[in-house]
């Protein structure tokens, strides 16, 4: 064999090899789907039928599967049960350890939605279709659009649809949301809270700021306040240093210069809101105002314990674009000291002088 014949046989060899693997690939991926060990299965009965025809259908095992119109195997039945949706997925569903689990699938077999549902309901939104799935280790709601994709980056305790509007809960705080082809629209925010045995209920409805905070800010900022309250009123240092803050943060007690204050007690909130702050600072700047309703014990010009009632408005500031960078800068109350009532006839004005000397 001349030395021409050798690299033709040569060259015809690599060509064969290089068929035999192709060939051996493609048989391969058709015996793949067509569910596998390159036996079709036994189709017992054929069910529902998607727009283009393609079936789904019972074997022996009576688990389900999918096959196109031309009875070819697009999914191999292992399935308990499926269900065609929208955008050529199907809702499906199998037991692992004993528990049944729903996820979606493609027409490939391909999971696309995680198996980790107790249940996955399809509800309406108005004129969009959206779906709950229900997760089995935690019960909390993930919420997706009609293409399957999360609407929202979290999960959540509980979700109900009214309208055209998404009702979602996360501990104490329930949000409401829009529908739209773009994606969601914050509509309000009301959280539930308690600092020192006092309930408030923090809601926010302005478009403007809901379209510029996350719920994770507006949670953030109501732990804050929460955590500020209680500093100002007990002088915690363990409460202070909880509140996420920058490193510069000032956070005053309740009147620290007020000495001949001798008790101070928290007894109700109410007026609770949140507004943006004008700052030459190129970074966001909001805060959370409330009206601290508080009962003060102290000493006037004559020595004698005197008790007083008012309501003193508690301002706490934060910066930042996100949850992640979210800083409280400072707390404080406003004014910074209260309005003592005026002095009995005959006493000298000390400590705490009287609203009508102050005026003249």
């Amino acid at each position: 064999m001349n030395k021409h014949m050798r690299l033709a046989v040569s060259v015809l060899f690599i060509v064969i090899i290089v068929l035999a693997v192709a060939i051996t690939r493609f048989y391969s991926g058709t015996e793949k789907n067509s569910g596998g060990g390159g036996t079709a299965p036994a189709i017992e009965s054929r069910l529902n039928a998607d727009s283009k025809g393609n079936r789904i259908f019972r074997d022996s095992s009576q688990l389900f599967g999918i096959v196109d119109i031309s009875d070819r195997v697009m999914v191999s039945p292992e399935w308990e049960s499926l269900e065609f949706i929208d955008g050529d997925m199907c809702k499906a569903s199998k037991r692992v350890h004993g528990k049944k689990l729903y996820c979606c699938i493609d027409y490939d077999g391909n999971i696309t939605v995680p198996l980790v549902y107790s249940s996955f309901d399809t509800v309406k939104a108005g004129d969009h279709l959206i779906y709950l799935g229900h997760t089995a280790d935690s019960n909390q709601v993930v919420v997706y659009n009609s293409r399957l994709a999360p609407l929202f980056s979290r999960s959540w305790d509980s979700c109900k649809v009214d309208e055209n509007d998404i009702e979602v809960t996360s501990g104490h705080g329930t949000y409401t949301y829009s529908v739209t082809d773009s994606g969601t629209l914050f509509k309000h925010a009301s959280i539930d809270g308690n600092v020192m045995n006092n309930a408030y209920t923090l809601d926010l409805t302005s478009r403007v700021l809901l379209s510029k905070l996350s719920v994770p800010m507006l949670e953030q900022m109501e732990q804050s306040m929460r955590q500020y309250l209680e500093y100002a009123y007990t002088g915690d240092s363990d409460v202070r240093s909880a509140i996420i803050a920058a490193p510069s943060a000032v956070f005053l007690t309740l009147f620290p210069e007020e000495h001949s204050i001798t008790s101070k007690k928290l007894t109700g909130i109410s007026d609770i809101s949140i507004y943006s702050v004008n700052t030459d600072d190129t970074i966001p700047h909001y805060a959370v105002s409330v009206t601290a309703y508080t009962a003060l014990t102290y000493r006037n010009e004559a020595n004698k314990t005197k008790r007083l009632r008012g309501g003193y408005k508690a301002v706490v500031e934060f910066s930042g674009t996100s949850a992640g960078d979210l800083k409280a800068v400072s707390g404080m109350f406003v004014p910074d000291k209260p309005d003592y009532p005026a002095p009995e006839p005959g006493q000298q004005t000390t400590t705490a002088p009287a609203k009508h000397d102050q005026e003249h």
